[in-house]
């Protein structure tokens, strides 16, 4: 990537910490970004959204499996398929000290909770209807902006994150036409 590319996306990546920042003083969003990160965890959020649906009708439990078996094999693909071509590093080690994260153990780019929460999202599309189908899509942006919120993340990161997910999500429903 040439310099004058790279400066225009770190600039970005400034602009959008600096419009998040008010965010960071404020309660409730401290406690949305900060639960929204903690839920993006191991794709956590979609697991749970996986059972509800099923112990809500029980004709679901064959979905929450592929879902989950879904996640793991989108996370498979971006932690060790994507992920260690690219060295990033993160804003920061920890996170912000007013967000209580784990600490994560790979490279900044491309976001794993944006790639997770897209593609979950694009995903349960397949059996949704709306606004459940709406609903996915607002849970997918509140967890990647929550890896920027709590400075974990940068925004090209999430933007990264969210595209190889929305991708990812997109081939399935492709498969599963065949199939």
């Amino acid at each position: 990537m040439n310099e004058s590319r790279r400066a225009k996306l770190h600039a970005f990546d400034l602009r959008v910490d600096q419009f998040l920042e008010p965010t960071r003083n404020f309660k409730p969003t401290i406690w949305l970004f900060t639960t929204a990160t903690a839920l993006g965890d191991f794709g956590m959020l979609w697991h749970i959204v996986g059972v509800v649906r099923a112990a809500a009708d029980n004709t679901r439990i064959k979905q929450a499996l592929i879902l989950s078996a879904l996640m793991g094999i989108e996370s498979l693909i971006l932690n060790q398929g994507i992920k260690p071509f690219f060295k990033r590093e993160r804003p920061t080690v920890k996170g912000d000290t007013r967000f209580k994260i784990r600490k994560p153990r790979t490279s900044s780019f491309p976001s794993g909770h944006a790639s997770s929460a897209f593609f979950a999202a694009v995903v349960l599309t397949r059996w949704s209807t709306w606004p459940a189908i709406a609903t996915w899509f607002v849970f997918a942006v509140i967890i990647a902006t929550s890896r920027v919120a709590v400075r974990i993340h940068h925004a090209t990161d999430i933007f990264a994150g969210a595209l190889i997910g929305s991708a990812m999500g997109l081939l399935v429903h492709v498969v599963i036409l065949f199939f």
